[in-house]
């Protein structure tokens, strides 16, 4: 039996995964603007961080203290150890973006507050608040009967100012409208220099705080302080209620009134002021986090384009796959062979082209698919409903349980419906996190199936900046399970069973099984033995306690995750045959990849699981078996190409070092402007 101490805690493990974010706006050889954009990926993690991991770990804690176990709390002292990385972590942001800071203003690029203003700019800004900013600016006054808990929104900034009436003391809170205007403001130059000052939407609120409480306030002094709140991702949903959609509403408005799980306010705030927040946040003085004037960075991802073309990432035109070129449509190209798409690196308007053809072809009778994050304006979407009003069938899966993507899911199935399409929803607390589409298409008095299986969604605006797979298919044997998946999704309690598709919650887990106890045979055999796994993430302890088995025995297990990894590797008798890394660069590191040497015959899969037990056990996960010899071994070209990566990657241990990967006399490798040569270099191979 494998021993608790030999997982990594996933709390501590995905905080690494962050740091290693903040590595990236640390490492100078990256485009100065690119480092500021990091720090506001490092600033989003951490809000999804205490909004899902961090609430959990707190539910323990409070289940620890029901049950009696304060003395020797292991959820306790876990919550502890990440309150401690955090603060180390945010220490050395403050920093960072204090050097950053610095940077900018050498590159003539200055981030200036309301103290710093011209005369001009000044009476910009006065101007600016008046046309673009005040018809969204209402003060909430906040006394004993606002119920501040109930409306003071989640992941919103806001300023809470202290309104000083001579001998009176009052408070109000101002929101910050983000929603209607951009958080950095680009001000005028009044003079032909080169020199660009930008202000946050913050301060040019602080600016005009006369202006916006002189109307009903004789105000002698006024003084703004941030503030910003995380509230609990999840919710319950009442399984009485008629609809998903109702539930899913009902799950949202839950989530709106949550109680917060991190309060992060100006650490110069007033005592007075910090004293009633709390307690009309119901939360305890140690719960709360002191911070600076600015109480939400993750803006700072959009931090704008300026300077010179030095400042940014030189973009990598995405390439086009030439077999498209060579057929009359997008359906002959499948059929002639098996087509397999690497995004960003390959165009994902190749996915979008075949479903605006399929939309207007007259052989297609049937279009299927499923969503789970759409872009905001989705093409995928409205082809489908083009489809529909040129008289084809189309039904669509919609996973309106996709965390912080339902409200825009919800409004997507009432479009999709009123549109006459077929819409089909996941049962509760059974997501659908699939990426499948198939279109059937009459050819010769008998329908063909075309399928795409992929490890990503199908979203043009993530597909700029994830990687990930997709593989595009007539294979009939795929086609056949691949249809048996959408009967599944729409009927999961009837019995089913797959081949060729590794179908969660179905056959996963137990294939995975038999694929590893297959290694650990021929490892004792003394045949060729090997597991490599390209992962988000792997927190499943099974799953683990059998890569343990596996490496007891000799197979060796090469690993490349992006996040949160439980899993220890090096651990002498009993992982010291695996070796794991995580790349983290220019582009999210998105697609799931799982190769099982089986004595030289490689079985490839790709698919859209992550070790994990919600993507084993608990959702609706696809992953397809790689049969084209070619298509198989560009993933394995392309995964070597990670594994040899000398600059950005970083090696997993039990300390959560994030050492980078030594390069020693070798060749300098950066896995993903390498895997972009070796495809451009592919493409011109097939012109």
């Amino acid at each position: 039996m494998i021993e608790e101490k030999v997982y990594l805690p996933k709390e501590l493990s995905w905080l690494a995964f962050n740091q290693r974010v903040l590595q990236e706006a640390a490492d100078k050889s990256n485009p100065l603007i690119e480092r500021v954009r990091f720090l506001g990926i490092y600033s989003s993690n951490l809000d999804e961080f205490y909004k899902v991991q961090f609430a959990n770990l707190k539910k323990y804690v409070l289940i620890e203290q029901e049950q009696g176990h304060t003395s020797t709390s292991n959820a306790k002292q876990l919550l502890r150890q990440v309150n401690q990385k955090v603060i180390q972590l945010e220490l050395q942001f403050d920093q960072l973006y204090n050097e950053l800071l610095l940077e900018m203003a050498r590159n003539q690029i200055f981030l200036i507050n309301e103290r710093q203003l011209s005369s001009y700019q000044e009476d910009w800004i006065k101007n600016y608040y008046k046309q673009n900013l005040q018809q969204y600016i209402t003060p909430i006054l906040l006394d004993s009967h606002t119920e501040l808990i109930q409306f003071l929104k989640d992941d919103h900034a806001y300023l809470a100012v202290e309104i000083i009436c001579k001998e009176n003391v009052s408070y109000a809170l101002l929101e910050l409208p983000t929603g209607h205007a951009p958080r950095f403001v680009l001000l005028p130059s009044e003079t032909s220099t080169k020199n660009k000052s930008i202000i946050f939407l913050d301060n040019i609120l602080r600016y005009c705080l006369s202006d916006i409480f002189k109307v009903f306030f004789d105000a002698t002094e006024l003084n703004a302080y941030s503030i910003n709140i995380n509230r609990d991702a999840e919710y319950e949903l009442n399984t009485e209620l008629n609809s998903l959609i109702e539930l899913m509403s009902q799950g949202l408005k839950q989530r709106l009134t949550a109680q917060p799980v991190r309060f992060t306010y100006q650490k110069d705030m007033p005592k007075a002021l910090f004293e009633l927040l709390i307690n009309k946040l119901r939360l305890t003085e140690q719960e709360a986090m002191p911070g600076g004037r600015y109480p939400n960075f993750k803006d700072l991802i959009n931090f704008p384009d300026l300077g010179g073309k030095n400042l940014l990432n030189k973009r990598l035109p995405s390439l086009a796959y030439n077999r498209f070129k060579q057929f009359r449509n997008a359906f002959a190209t499948i059929k002639d062979r098996d087509v397999l798409l690497y995004y960003p690196y390959y165009s994902f308007g190749h996915v979008l082209e075949i479903m605006r053809q399929a939309s207007f072809d007259p052989a297609v009778t049937h279009i299927r698919m499923n969503i789970y994050r759409v872009a905001k304006d989705s093409r995928f979407i409205h082809a489908a409903i083009n489809a529909a009003n040129n008289g084809k069938k189309v039904t669509v899966v919609v996973e309106l349980q996709a965390r912080f993507d339902e409200e825009a899911n919800i409004k997507w199935a009432k479009r999709l419906i009123s549109s006459g399409i077929k819409v089909i929803y996941s049962q509760p607390k059974l997501k659908i996190h699939a990426k499948l589409f198939l279109i059937d298409r009459r050819e010769e008095d008998k329908i063909v199936r075309y399928a795409h299986v992929g490890s990503g969604n199908f979203n043009e605006k993530t597909a700029r900046i994830y990687t990930d797979f997709s593989l595009l298919t007539a294979d009939q044997a795929i086609t056949d399970e691949v249809i048996k998946v959408f009967n599944f999704i729409e009927n999961p309690f009837k019995p089913v069973s797959f081949n060729h598709l590794l179908v969660s919650p179905q056959n996963t887990r137990l294939r995975f099984y038999e694929f590893i106890e297959r290694e650990i045979t021929n490892a004792k055999a003394g045949k060729s033995a090997g597991i490599y796994l390209k992962l988000n993430a792997i927190t499943d302890k099974d799953m683990i306690d059998q890569l343990y088995r596996a490496s007891c025995s000799g197979v060796k297990i090469r690993m490349v995750v992006r996040g949160t990894c439980v899993l220890i590797p090096q651990i002498p008798n009993l992982s010291e045959n695996i070796y794991i890394t995580s790349i983290v660069d220019q582009y999210l590191e998105h697609a799931r990849v799982y190769i099982f040497e089986n004595d030289g015959k490689k079985d490839t899969f790709i698919s859209s699981a992550d070790w994990m037990p919600r993507n084993l056990d608990n959702r609706i996960e696809v992953g397809v078996k790689i049969f084209d010899p070619i298509l198989k071994s560009t993933i394995h070209d392309i995964f070597n190409i990670q594994c040899k990566d000398n600059i950005k990657a970083r090696v997993i241990d039990k300390d959560n070092m994030n050492n980078y990967a030594q390069r020693g006399n070798k060749k300098k490798i950066r896995a993903q402007h390498a895997i972009y040569d070796y495809l451009k270099q592919l493409e011109a191979s097939h012109k």
